[in-house]
């Protein structure tokens, strides 16, 4: 097991020679070694924002502040969890969360205990997610993005191969730059859907940062080209 004085050391060579915050490059190294038997956290003030929804959300949301979270998975030694883990013991005890709920606590509790950084998964990749409601049904926005001729007017260039699709609902596909970009479709209504686009297998903030400008810039050439 790595000890505590080598991973700080680690971590410190990866941030120099990286630029990483120290959360992030805790992450990888700590995704790498496949261990994390510190209990490392951020300073409390700092938990909120970590963890992107607010005490007074959570606790409307789950009835518990992240402090009472905190507490809670530490004491079944969650920051030695793989995520997958966190979610199961989350979902199994705490049966009145719903799923996005039981991810926003797992996730949040990650990056309060430094296992990821905002933006960043735990195998230390990053991935950004940007979505845009339409006022077409969902069938027709799929196939604005799973018909190749139509997915050109305004989405050019990206796409190099389909990895896999279900009609209406999602696809997934390998980008240029050699990244990986999935595509979900959400019904709203007869005349409305929404598209949610995750692009993976990102290797900093900067780059969730230029995915989201990206994907912005595209939703409006795809609503130009709806009209």
């Amino acid at each position: 097991m790595t000890t505590d004085k080598d991973r700080k050391r680690l971590i410190r060579a990866r941030m120099k020679k990286t630029g990483e915050s120290y959360t992030a490059a805790r992450a990888v190294i700590v995704a790498r070694d496949g261990d994390s038997d510190d209990a490392y956290a951020a300073p409390r003030a700092e938990w909120p924002a970590l963890a992107g929804v607010s005490d007074d959300a959570i606790r409307e949301r789950t009835g518990r502040t992240w402090a009472g979270w905190v507490a809670l998975l530490d004491a079944v030694g969650a920051h030695r969890m793989k995520h997958g883990e966190i979610t199961r013991h989350v979902s199994a005890t705490y049966a009145e969360l719903d799923g996005w709920w039981t991810q926003m606590v797992t996730v949040g509790y990650e990056r309060i205990r430094g296992l990821r950084d905002i933006g960043q998964r735990r195998d230390g990749n990053y991935e950004a997610n940007k979505s845009r409601t339409f006022g077409i049904d969902v069938s027709k926005l799929y196939r604005m993005f799973s018909d190749a001729r139509r997915r050109r007017k305004w989405l050019p260039d990206g796409v190099t191969r389909v990895r896999t699709a279900l009609v209406d609902r999602s696809i997934r596909v390998d980008w240029q730059d050699g990244t990986q970009v999935n595509v979900f479709f959400t019904a709203k209504g007869p005349e409305k859907s929404t598209m949610t686009v995750q692009h993976t297998k990102l290797t900093s903030r900067d780059a969730v940062n230029e995915a989201k400008a990206f994907w912005q810039e595209r939703f409006d050439a795809l609503r130009d080209a709806l009209r």
